[in-house]
């Protein structure tokens, strides 16, 4: 396949930063594919159900000859590694993978929905993937320079390390 992905990458529960950082390293080893590009985490609100800790989220590129399915399986894999569980819709987790979207790809499947039907509704999400490349177009959603300007600067607040 050769295809860029961009994942999303999330925790708000036991260390949250710590199971970011590792989840970079550990996607830098999934096979057939190569770390490209990652982006800096940034401190954000939880969505949904609020009452919760705040989530460090990043971004990273990746490139893969994986299937979309078989990113999936070994995104999921990683999450259960880091003891995710699924409690309830948005509930607190210690690591969340998402697809975002894979370039040249689309699926819509009740496991997998590419490109993510609500990124473009959450900063957490487009200004890490702004920052790794902000000439994206995405297909159904648009131009992710216009969707950023849309977007509250400070509720996805960019920290240092």
């Amino acid at each position: 396949m050769n295809a860029l992905a961009y994942i999303a990458v999330g925790s708000n529960f036991e260390d949250p930063l710590n199971h970011v950082l590792t989840a970079f390293d550990e996607l830098a080893k999934l096979p057939k594919s190569e770390l490209i590009k990652k982006s800096s985490c940034y401190l954000s609100k939880p969505q949904g159900y609020v009452d919760q800790p705040n989530f460090i989220n990043a971004v990273v590129l990746i490139k893969t000859d994986l299937t979309p399915e078989m990113l999936l399986t070994e995104l999921q894999s990683l999450e259960n590694k880091h003891g995710r569980k699924r409690l309830f819709p948005n509930a607190p987790r210690t690591l969340d993978l998402d697809i975002l979207f894979i370039e040249g790809v689309e699926i819509k499947t009740s496991l997998l929905t590419i490109p993510h039907a609500r990124m473009h509704e959450r900063s957490f999400v487009i200004f890490p993937l702004q920052e790794i490349n902000a000439n994206i177009y995405i297909p159904h959603i648009g131009d992710l320079a216009k969707i950023a300007k849309a977007l509250n600067p400070k509720s996805a607040k960019r920290i240092t390390l």
